[in-house]
Parts: C-alpha cells; structure tokens; sequence
C-alpha cells in the first residue's frame, strides 16, 4: 500500500489539530461517530420536523417519476465523449438517475401519502442501478481512452473523479439514513454497497499516489475539497473497521490541508462565485462533519475559514446576480446550500455574510435535488436555521472589495447598496483555474444586473479543457471587455499577467493595471487601464492609455493580420449606438429582467471607429442568463493614435 504523502507548508489543519488528526487519535475520536451527527436515521423524531418543511415540489416530481423507467446511462453516451466530445448525453442521465434517487430518499425518510415499502423499493432500485453502473466517473475524466484507447470503462480500474465522489458519498447518506429498513426490505444490499465502495474508491483512494487532484504537486484546485470531503462521508458512514476508517479521515484531512494552505489570505477563489461552492464550499461541509463525528475534537475555527466564508458576498452584484470570473454564469444557480454558508457565517460572527445567506434562504426553502442527497439532507434536518436581517434585503460590502490576491475589485456608487453602479474590475493572469483571458476586464452593473458583462461559462465539451479551449468564444479575450492592441488575443499561461500601478483605496476606488504582459508586450506600462467608480459625478470611468512599439511582438501575428488597435465591451441586453459618440444599452432581452434602468455610454476621442457584433446565443448555458444574444461593441482607434493615444470611456445609468 502507498505511503509518504507529501507535506504542505505550514499546514492550517495539522498545524491547530497536530497529532489529533492521526490515526491513532481519530480512531478513537470517531468512534461513534454516526451518533453525533446533525443528519439522523429516518427513526429519529427528528424526521417529523422535516416533513412539515415546504417540499411541494420534490413530492410531486417524486410522485410523477415513481414507477416509471429509471434514466438509463448506456455505453454509446459514455463513447460520445471520446468520439464526438459530447459530454451530456451521459452526464445528463447520471444526474438524472441520481437526483431521482434522492427525491425517493427523502420521501422514505418523511413519511407521508405513499410512504412505506413503495418508496423503499425506488431507493433499493436507485441505489442497485448505481451498484451496477460500470463506472461512477464521469467519461470526461476517465483515463481509458489514454491507457487502453477503449472508451467503455475499465471495471478492473476505476477512475476516482468527482462523479464517484459524488455517487459513494450518496450511497452512504442514503445507508445511513435508512439503513435498518434497507435491511429489511433487501437484505445483502447494504454489503453490495460496502464492496461497491471499497472497491471503487477506498481502494484506489489508498493505493495510489498519481490522483492530480491530491495537489502533491503544488497544484491545488476545486477537485481536492470536492473529491476528499465525499470521501470522508463515505468513510464515517460506509467503513465498519475503525483502523480502516482513521487512516482513510487522516489522509483526506491532509489533502484538505494541502487546498486550505493554498488560499491566499484574502479569501479569494480564482476560480469565481460558482466554482467556490463546489471548492471551498465543500471543504466547509467537510470539515464542518468531522467536527460534528469527532464531537468538537477536530474544531476548524481558522483565520482561513473566515475569509473563505466571506468571498460569495465579497462577490455579489444584486439580486441573484454574481461578479463571474472564468467558468462560472453570471447569475447564481437554484439549489445552492445556502444554510451552510449561513451557519458558518453565524459562527464566526460574519453578519454580511449571514444576511445574504438568509435572503437566499429565504427565497428558496425547499431542498433541490440537484444539489446532492448529502446537502438535502442536511437542510431538512437543520433545525437552528433562522434568518439575520430583514428577509429580501442584504447587507453588501460599505468600503468595497479588493482582493490582492486576484487583483479584483468591486465598487458601488453607494457604498452598501446595489442601487445605482458597481464596477468590477480585474487584472490577474492567464493561467488561473478554469481560466478566461480576460486579464484587464471590466464588468459594469445598474442597480445590480449587469449590462457590460462577461459571457461566463458555456456547455462543457472536450474542447473546453483541451488543447483547443481558447477557440471557443467565451474564452477568448476578443469577447471580454478589454483591449486588443495590434488585434491581439491575450496569451495563455501565468506569464500573461496583469501588473497592479495602484490599488484601490475604500475612499478611492481606482485600480491602475498595466496590460502590457498580457498580450506578449515588451513592458506592463505600454497598455494602462485605469477603472475607476467616480462617486461624485456618478459615473464608471475606464481610461486606456497606450505606448507601443512599431510593430507586434514576433510570433504574435494578428488574427486577421491587421495592425488595428481596438477596445472591445460585451455587453447584454439591447445596444443602441448614436451619431455623437454616446451609445445606450438597456436590460431589454434578458431573460430574468423586467424593465429597470439601462447604461448610459459615451467616449473621447469621438473620432474611434465603432463596431458593433452580434452573438446569437444557442448555447442554453448561456441563452437562460442573457437571453438570445450578446453584443460586442469594438472602438477601434483612428490611425493617428494605434502607435500612442489614450480612450476613455464613462459610463453613466439612465434615468
């Protein structure tokens, strides 16, 4: 068996819990640890609190779907990945599949009309559908095409991804939850789970050391939280030997050690709002469990904790609208758990953060399928939630956001409020996590929905991890709201980065970038975009000024080979350009918005050249959040200014 994880340094974790978090300690720190746990047995009392909770919604989808054939995942949509790049077909079944299985899981666990045997039979059928399922990877991350050029999974080599994650820790919330009537009902499937689990992922969790996601070479991203904190459910609920269960706690806590030492001390997740429920969001749960199974031993309160917590507001627009950097849609998917976000906030006194997760909570109280069986359970069985603040309203940042770390910042008009203008402005590098090029970008927003905008993220493909990324559109620093000098698309990797000249100040909210390393430039200063919320007038100002060499750098040759210097906004909605160098954008189109203010622009030197592109969205990723379009506005600089000049924009609400 493999040994010798590598250490990070400086550990949070192992550096406050020490020998607490080692074998010997957790094997007798877990022990009874499924009693301690807020999620109960479905013969807990408990559960009849639940059931008076709104869940209108599950029970009629779970009422509509029982009975009926159960989404069937086939060989032929796990092959499209390999052959065609699609990855939906399957995916799409698997969730299908799973989601219907925590429906019926619910529903067996509150009782109710239909109840009983007939709803224990659906989750005995879920849960054996996913026992004989070949793979529980997602075929996206499979590795058998690379090893074997097969594209039917290898049963003898399971791929431990975040789609096994996600289903063991699934069996083993639906073990624990109705495990003695699962007994009853279909004696030996419980030990078909067990084998299904040590085989598919203990095993391969154990014995090998080559996962990317264990961040053993430095790099950490949201896979590690995602992956461990799954597997430490399935460890306390689904591992009878207590030796066997502490050793497999004590590595997932040093891979949590290894993601947790990577966040910088400002909070900031490269990855965005929604990447940061699937990365630092399940590292909370994960940790928030062993605290729960070790009965307070394993306490978590940690300076990085804290700015964890405080990052999705840190983000927020207005309404359900996010700042989103790259792989991330700009306005915040139904389903998220929002109650775990609230209880960490509570406890560590965070009341900014607590309101927001109390709007949200509010706004959506019955559980959604979608989000997983262990965080429905949770929230149905969280019986301290309550709300801080006046539900419908939330609290934003008063000084702003500036977060060194990623080089964003956000500003409002009036501090506190989305009413009026927010400015997000961002400078980081091209080799972030799920990454964009859009190094120097800006997102503008008029009473929290935002009209210069960035695309987000479209349906997953092979391509969109691939050596192929940066042809898909929303990729491109060409569909971003930043320059393009000489025509130039930005370059990847962390080597094109933005250089901070000034940071913001909460009394002055201007942040100086120097451009120039992103587009292969011999300096930063020879492109500096300078974005700035002007309280005073009311009014975003961005100000390009330039100095280039005579020509390109080599081996950075134009797309269409065009000395041309443009500066190029995305906006959403309707565009309306004028004949005096103002332009007019207003939310009509987008699909969640009714009425509401518009953005008023307007730009020296009138003489630029403006061109205007449509993009006709049939992507529905990204057609539900703008609706059917977005549009490029490109001012492209008269010829006496492409060597040196200098473009402002200022942007205003209507009235």
């Amino acid at each position: 068996m493999a040994t010798g994880i590598a250490a990070v340094e400086a550990p949070p974790l192992l550096g406050v819990w020490g020998p607490l978090a080692g074998r010997a300690a957790l094997t007798e720190s877990l022990r009874d640890s499924r009693d301690r746990l807020t999620v109960r047995p479905a013969s807990d009392a408990g559960w009849q609190l639940a059931a008076a909770r709104p869940l209108a919604e599950l029970r009629a989808q779970a009422g509509a779907e029982k009975g009926s054939p159960w989404p069937q995942p086939l060989v032929s949509h796990y092959a499209r990945y390999f052959r065609d790049g699609n990855r939906t077909a399957y995916e799409g079944l698997v969730a299908g599949r799973q989601q219907r299985l925590t429906r019926a899981v619910v529903m067996a666990a509150v009782g109710g009309p239909g109840s009983g045997d007939g709803w224990l039979d659906e989750v005995i059928d879920g849960a054996y559908l996913l026992c004989e399922q070949s793979s529980w990877s997602w075929a996206a991350h499979d590795d058998v095409s690379a090893r074997s050029g097969g594209v039917v999974p290898d049963r003898s080599r399971p791929y431990l991804d975040l789609g096994a994650g996600e289903v063991v820790a699934q069996l083993a919330w639906l073990d624990h939850v109705l495990g003695p009537q699962l007994d009853e009902r279909a004696p030996g499937l419980r030990r078909r789970i067990r084998l299904e689990t040590h085989e598919r992922v203990i095993r391969p969790f154990l014995d090998r050391l080559d996962w990317h996601w264990l961040g053993l070479h430095g790099d950490v991203h949201n896979w590690n939280p995602w992956i461990h904190s799954n597997i430490i459910v399935a460890a306390l609920l689904l591992v009878d030997d207590p030796g066997l269960q502490a050793q497999v706690v004590a590595r997932c806590i040093e891979g949590l050690d290894r993601f947790l030492a990577s966040i910088p001390a400002d909070g900031a997740i490269d990855e965005g709002f929604a990447y940061w429920w699937n990365g630092a969001g399940r590292a909370l749960e994960g940790l928030a469990l062993l605290e729960e199974a070790s009965g307070g031993v394993l306490n978590p309160d940690l300076p990085v904790i804290r700015a964890l917590v405080a990052f999705p507001h840190r983000m927020h627009l207005g309404d359900r609208w996010f700042l989103n950097v790259a792989d991330g849609p700009a306005r915040a998917h139904p389903g998220l758990p929002w109650d775990m976000l609230h209880r960490w906030a509570v406890r560590l006194g965070d009341s900014e953060a607590a309101q927001l997760a109390a709007v949200f909570m509010e706004a959506e109280p019955e559980p959604n399928a979608a989000a997983g069986l262990g965080r429905v359970l949770t929230q149905l069985s969280d019986s301290k939630r309550r709300n801080e603040g006046p539900p419908g309203q939330s609290s934003l940042p008063g000084g702003g956001t500036y977060l060194p770390s990623v080089q964003i910042m956000v500003a409002r008009q009036n501090p506190g409020s989305s009413d009026g203008l927010t400015l997000a402005a961002k400078g980081g590098h091209n080799g972030e996590h799920h990454n964009h090029r859009d190094v120097g970008s800006v997102v503008v927003a008029v009473d929290g929905v935002p009209l210069l905008v960035d695309a987000g993220q479209p349906t997953y493909t092979a391509q969109t991890f691939g050596p192929d990324r940066y042809q898909i559109r929303a990729m491109q620093s060409a569909w971003h709201s930043v320059p393009a000098p000489f025509g130039l698309e930005q370059g990847t990797g962390s080597s094109f980065a933005a250089t901070v000249l000034q940071e913001p100040t909460p009394g002055e909210p201007s942040l100086a970038l120097g451009l120039g390393g992103a587009y292969g430039l011999d300096h930063a200063e020879q492109w500096i975009r300078t974005s700035v919320m002007d309280r005073e007038q009311g009014a975003v100002v961005v100000d390009d000024r330039w100095n280039l060499p005579e020509q390109a750098p080599e081996g950075t040759c134009p797309p269409d080979g065009t000395p041309d210097v443009d500066i190029t906004y995305l906006a959403a909605g309707t565009v309306r350009v004028g004949t005096d160098a103002t332009a007019t954008i207003t939310p009509d189109g987008i699909p969640t918005v009714s009425g509401g203010r518009g953005l008023h622009l307007r730009w020296k030197p009138a003489t630029a050249v403006v061109l205007v592109d449509e993009w006709h969205l049939d992507d529905p990723l990204l057609s539900d959040i703008w609706g059917g379009k977005l549009t490029r506005i490109r001012f492209r600089m008269p010829a006496e200014n492409r060597a040196s000049g200098a473009f402002t924009l200022t942007v205003e609400a209507t009235s």
